[in-house]
């Protein structure tokens, strides 16, 4: 690499490796420009032969707020709604649920939640009806005539807009846990039968002085993970 494309990857690097999933938030506004440029940058995913399976609703003010307490009105009454889509397996054993326990108990320690907190525990998770304060809340859908492969293209979408909202100073979190209210979304949102919803996102700054944001999970080593052949 030259000088310039050194440079370049330090950046692209930097935003790749500084994101880390955020769950307290300022209030701080997100300009309506801003987000249509995080957005462009997204849709350059690649997709299968270009279908381009992402459809967004971006949320603020009362049109969010109006989502979030429906949504945590159900979640206060009673079970959640059926996911349309396995996004966790079936049964969990390890590698996986050691990764899954790791990751509670250490959001939890940070928030000074014991492991018997029940009430604690279900206030934490109810915040992220609320995007965690962000100020933009993204709702994702696709048509459900798509085939499960488009799961991947949406992936890189989703990736593509969380590392240039990194570049420019802002803060994510991806949410599944919106795709367990999407009976509730559909009716606030107005969103038809044949849109499948996919999952949430919170978008703004992140609170530094926020004990649950300094939570930042291991990864594996690329020894771990990759079997190299013919190097």
């Amino acid at each position: 690499m030259n000088e310039v494309q050194r440079e370049i990857a330090a950046h692209v690097d930097s935003a790749i490796r500084s994101r880390h999933s955020i769950r307290r938030f300022l209030d701080k506004p997100v300009a309506r420009k801003t987000l249509e440029d995080l957005l462009a940058l997204a849709a350059c995913a690649p997709s299968g032969t270009n279908v381009q399976p992402w459809k967004v609703y971006a949320l603020v003010g009362e049109e969010k707020a109006r989502l979030s307490a429906a949504i945590i009105d159900k979640f206060n009454a009673g079970p959640i709604e059926t996911r349309e889509f396995d996004y966790y397996p079936k049964e969990w054993v390890e590698p996986w649920i050691g990764r899954r326990r790791k990751v509670g108990l250490g959001l939890y320690s940070l928030l000074g939640i014991g492991k018997e907190d029940k009430a604690a525990m279900k206030q934490q998770t109810a915040r992220n009806y609320l995007f965690f304060d962000a100020p933009v809340g993204l709702i994702f859908t696709m048509d459900r005539k798509l085939g499960q492969g488009m799961f991947i293209d949406y992936g890189m979408f989703i990736g593509n807009l969380m590392t240039a909202a990194r570049a420019r100073g802002l803060d994510t979190c991806p949410q599944a846990a919106f795709a367990d209210y999407h009976q509730t979304i559909r009716e606030v949102l107005g969103i038809g039968d044949n849109e499948l919803v996919v999952c949430g996102l919170a978008l703004g700054y992140a609170d530094p002085d926020a004990p649950e944001n300094h939570l930042v999970t291991e990864r594996e080593p690329v020894s771990a993970f990759t079997s190299f052949r013919g190097f």
